[in-house]
């Protein structure tokens, strides 16, 4: 019952949505990587505090000098919708600003969280021991590739938002493509420290990512979710690398295993290439 469930779309949603949680437990159980989060959680502290501070800075001496005051009902009610809005739209840069800035900043100490959660998970030691001289050398490698996931990122969005201006379904249309954008980058954000690692880049991510639709799908939404929970965006991100490195581990075991069914007494080949991906 517990295979056909992981089976189906919704098992394989579900299992999605909840990894990103599920990592809580699992961090909790292994108390060696909380020395990993330790630096991203503070990061993590600094970027939204400082994004509060400057979206509430934004919103009350920018936004609020330019909402109409008037006596009538009609002011009272144009004065309340823009409130509304100017709330969302400092919500919605006080949220980018801070998955952007923060991603970018603790990404050379997710790539060492991923490498590490890997290590717990396959038992298989990294081979090379740690050092300074390697550290920033990949912490410089992981800042570049991490700015320029994050300009294509914002480009994007960018690119999309005239889509409001179309009348009728324009909003709902770039509501729509917003949404599947931010959900895809989430999955390829945090994909990518494991995947990346294992000489997997964009066009293999892509792949990887819709060949798993149901999974991916419910993963990001699980850190969509997460990353909306007040207080819990400080530690999303952690658990976000740790809940894609799970899913990656578990679906290359998932891999394996059906490769061994498949494979005849002699045929270890295909198994030892599948393991080196």
């Amino acid at each position: 019952m517990n295979h056909l469930l992981k089976k189906s779309s919704l098992g394989d949603f579900s299992r999605g949505f909840f990894c990103p949680f599920r990592s809580l437990p699992f961090l909790r159980s292994r108390p060696r990587l909380i020395f990993y989060i330790l630096i991203p959680f503070l990061i993590n502290v600094a970027v939204f505090s400082g994004a509060v501070y400057l979206g509430m800075e934004f919103f009350g001496s920018t936004v609020v000098e330019y909402i109409p005051q008037g006596e009538a009902w009609y002011w009272a009610l144009f004065s309340w919708l823009l409130w509304v809005v100017a709330v969302l739209l400092t919500a919605i840069l006080v949220f980018f600003s801070f998955t952007v800035v923060g991603n970018l900043i603790a990404s050379p100490f997710n790539d060492l969280l991923s490498e590490r959660t890997e290590t717990l998970l396959t038992g298989r030691e990294i081979d090379e021991n740690f050092s300074l001289s390697r550290f920033f050398s990949d912490a410089i490698k992981s800042l570049l590739m991490e700015a320029r996931k994050m300009w294509v990122f914002v480009l994007v969005m960018v690119l999309i938002l005239p889509l409001n201006l179309l009348p009728g379904i324009g909003n709902a249309i770039y509501t729509l493509l917003a949404i599947s954008l931010t959900l895809f980058f989430l999955c390829v954000e945090y994909l990518s420290f494991v995947m990346v690692r294992k000489g997997h880049f964009f066009s293999d991510q892509r792949r990887f990512i819709f060949s798993r639709k149901s999974l991916m799908l419910g993963y990001g939404c699980g850190v969509l979710v997460m990353l909306a929970i007040p207080f819990f965006q400080f530690f999303c991100i952690p658990l976000a690398v740790i809940g894609a490195t799970r899913l990656w581990c578990d679906e290359m075991a998932t891999t394996m295993e059906e490769l061994r069914q498949h494979q005849g007494p002699g045929e270890d080949t295909a198994e030892r290439r599948a393991r080196a991906s």
